[in-house]
């Protein structure tokens, strides 16, 4: 399993989230990127918003990436959410998404923008992956799927890792 240790910080994974709607659950990943990294929480939204008025970041089976870059970061940075309900999205499939990852790059990244973005992105096509998202009891869970190994999070040490297998 691929460890998203250097993308997500467990302050910035989130379970059951509660979002009306698109902007609100953007609104909460953005605002807790800006917290989690001293950035202007406002211009992450911005950021954002600009990027998905290109077209929805959406891509099918009720995930979405949406991404940026963004001045004030050495590093590709990320949060994630599973929303209590889905919303929609205007995903490619016209499904609404409940699982986002959203991901902020430095503005010169380039290739690591884009590397990162593959690399979330593969890891959400897993089917069998995202079922282990949706079916995790709780923040710590999530973020031992992300950052744990096989053997940590199919039944290991830790609350977590229970949580998460």
């Amino acid at each position: 399993m691929t460890n998203f240790s250097d993308l997500l910080l467990p302050q910035t994974v989130f379970d059951d989230v509660s979002a009306a709607n698109k902007k609100a659950a953007l609104h909460h990943l953005a605002q807790a990127l800006a917290r989690a990294h001293d950035l202007d929480g406002r211009m992450v939204g911005t950021v954002i918003a600009d990027r998905e008025r290109l077209g929805s970041t959406g891509f099918g089976g009720g995930v979405a990436i949406p991404h940026g870059k963004i001045a004030g970061i050495g590093q590709v940075i990320g949060a994630f959410a599973r929303l209590g309900q889905p919303v929609d999205y205007q995903a490619v499939d016209e499904l609404p998404v409940d699982i986002i990852f959203m991901l902020l790059s430095p503005l010169d990244a380039g290739a690591d923008h884009l590397k990162a973005l593959a690399r979330v992105s593969r890891r959400l096509r897993d089917r069998g992956f995202v079922a282990k998202l949706r079916g995790a009891g709780s923040s710590d869970a999530l973020f031992a799927l992300w950052t744990g190994d096989e053997a940590t999070t199919e039944g290991g040490t830790g609350d977590a890792a229970r949580d998460a297998a």
